[in-house]
């Protein structure tokens, strides 16, 4: 659990600093830094998506899985459920100036959770002690979580609780985990998460609106679509045979 611990508090510590810097600023030049760094979200979601993507059942896959995911999200109302909450809490911490805490929380939990350095990290240190790769994503995520909490507020911080939660559990269940987990189904992950960064991207560089937390189911279908294509695959002779 170090390299899980050394990450959440580097987020923490870079969230500390962000939130000390917000409000330095004029309301004009945080919004141009917001939208700075919107551009680079954008080029993180780019990269990352053409990055884990190498094949036409990959990509469909993830096409799929957004699709679905976003059917899914509003069936539920994901967004409404969040934003109400982060208001709550934005209510109880008071004003943040005009910021929202949902939107701060959503996208900085996702920057530091979905990715293939999380997921390979966590189950590397629950199985072999080896920390390096949390080490260095501590580092990355730390210095992301100073400049988002300058400009996203407090939210950015609670997401150290998500990144703590999240690695943890594959830490304590990385034995598992590890069969479950293959590099196909991480890079599928990391890519159907890396679409969502980028409308996260979007929503600060150019306001696009984009309810990014009703995707979130895609996640999990990703997961489930990878393993039915794996089955079908497996067991094409045969359901060939049920057919005919």
């Amino acid at each position: 659990m170090l390299g899980t611990v050394v990450n959440t508090l580097a987020v923490i510590v870079g969230s500390l600093l962000g939130l000390l810097l917000k409000g330095k600023f004029s309301e004009k030049t945080a919004q141009a830094m917001t939208k700075a760094i919107g551009l680079c979200v954008c080029i993180m979601g780019i990269s990352g998506a053409m990055e884990n993507i190498p094949g036409a059942k990959e990509t469909i896959l993830m096409v799929i899985s957004l699709a679905l995911g976003a059917l899914v999200g509003e069936c539920l109302k994901l967004d409404n459920g969040l934003a109400r909450l982060g208001q709550a809490l934005q209510n109880r911490v008071g004003k943040q100036g005009g910021s929202n805490i949902a939107e701060g929380f959503v996208a900085s939990t996702l920057l530091f959770c979905v990715g293939a350095m999380s997921i390979v990290g966590a189950i590397e240190g629950g199985l072999r002690g080896n920390h390096g790769i949390l080490y260095t994503k501590a580092i990355l995520d730390g210095i992301s979580s100073i400049v988002l909490a300058s400009t996203l507020g407090i939210g950015v911080l609670i997401s150290s609780l998500a990144v703590l939660a999240y690695q943890g559990a594959i830490v304590l269940f990385s034995s598992v985990l590890q069969t479950v987990l293959v590099d196909e189904l991480v890079a599928l992950i990391s890519a159907v998460g890396s679409v969502m960064i980028l409308g996260l991207g979007l929503n600060m560089a150019l306001n696009a609106n984009i309810k990014v937390a009703n995707l979130l189911p895609s996640l999990l279908i990703a997961v489930a679509g990878y393993y039915l294509f794996w089955f079908i695959d497996c067991h094409s002779e045969t359901l060939l045979h049920w057919l005919t």
